[in-house]
């Protein structure tokens, strides 16, 4: 994946390139609209992002635990926002290798934290799938991808056959991850996964994108003054297709957070129901407000004292270096 590394400015560039030929392209639509901000619904959506993020973290310490690493809930916390704010550097890999050094730190063994991250990250486009499916059944909406309409509804069915196989047989997950590992001459980790355990976490999941959903269509009523029989009309599209656009851009892989792609994603989807203007600027200022929200939560975690416990940092696990072993170079 060298090339990727070395290609991964030039895809930020075009990213970027993109979301100005957007703006640029709604830029009569957008200096016409009558544009308000709505302090009451600014806070509605700031308290759906702090609910989403609680949960968020309950979830990846939850499935840290199913591993063998344990996390009290507040260095859980501080390694999820300190991690988060690193995630827009080129490279997709300094979120996860942040995350595994704070928890080194704290006694978690890295395979531990790395299996973690990875079981977050499928539960998290695993539930994606069932809101996609519940969606595009109930409102027929495809976006500007109207003509797309039959083989989206394959699309759609395809996604959900891998939940369907990980709820059937959810340690095949493990599994997978011990094969990964062995490739890369790392112990494989002792541990299962349950159907129930598989069922709470995608539960769980499932309500953090709703959250997600919530803070989302709360902002785009905070930025411009909608009827109540808009909001109404506009809520099942906004609630949802969160989920869908962020899962999009992170499965891109070309660009730091799905910078472009999900926004990309979002104007798809919404354009024809909210229009243009209307969702170049909530996509953007979603963008905004949660790297905001990130920042803010990140430097209160800097701020705020974490002790680390004493025979934790004592004796952090150094795992052995195989020379003749080691890859050149970090994989992706």
């Amino acid at each position: 994946m060298q090339i990727v590394r070395r290609l991964q400015p030039i895809f930020i560039g075009v990213a970027i390139l993109l979301l100005v030929m957007l703006v640029w392209s709604q830029w009569q639509e957008l200096s016409q609209h009558e544009w308000r901000l709505q302090p009451g619904w600014l806070s509605v959506s700031a308290v759906a992002l702090a609910a989403a993020w609680a949960v968020e973290i309950f979830v990846w310490r939850r499935l840290l635990s199913l591993v063998g690493g344990q996390l009290g809930y507040w260095s859980a916390a501080r390694i999820w926002f300190l991690s988060a704010v690193v995630r827009y550097i080129p490279g997709n890999i300094w979120q996860p290798l942040s995350m595994t050094l704070l928890c080194q730190q704290r006694g978690v063994a890295p395979e531990a934290t790395l299996t973690s991250i990875i079981l977050y990250q499928i539960s998290i486009l695993l539930a994606a799938a069932p809101i996609g499916a519940v969606y595009f059944a109930t409102t027929g909406n495809w976006g500007l991808l109207v003509s797309m309409q039959q083989v989206g509804n394959w699309l759609v069915a395809i996604s959900l056959i891998p939940l369907a196989i990980f709820m059937i047989r959810p340690s095949w997950m493990i599994e997978v991850i011990n094969w990964l590992l062995s490739k890369f001459h790392r112990p494989s980790l002792r541990a299962d996964l349950t159907r129930i355990q598989l069922l709470q976490v995608m539960g769980l999941v499932i309500v953090d994108w709703m959250l997600w959903g919530a803070a989302f269509m709360a902002l785009a009523y905070a930025l411009s003054a909608y009827a109540p029989a808009e909001m109404i009309r506009l809520a099942p599209h906004l609630l949802a297709t969160y989920a869908l656009a962020y899962s999009i851009g992170f499965v891109s892989l070309i660009t730091p957070s799905g910078i472009g792609v999900r926004e990309g994603a979002f104007y798809v989807l919404l354009a024809p129901i909210m229009g243009g203007a209307a969702i170049t600027v909530l996509a953007l200022a979603m963008r905004l407000w949660t790297t905001a929200g990130e920042l803010v939560a990140a430097g209160i975690a800097l701020l705020l004292p974490d002790r680390l416990p004493e025979q934790a940092a004592a004796h952090i696990p150094v795992a052995p270096v195989d020379e003749a072993n080691t890859p050149h170079g970090v994989a992706q």
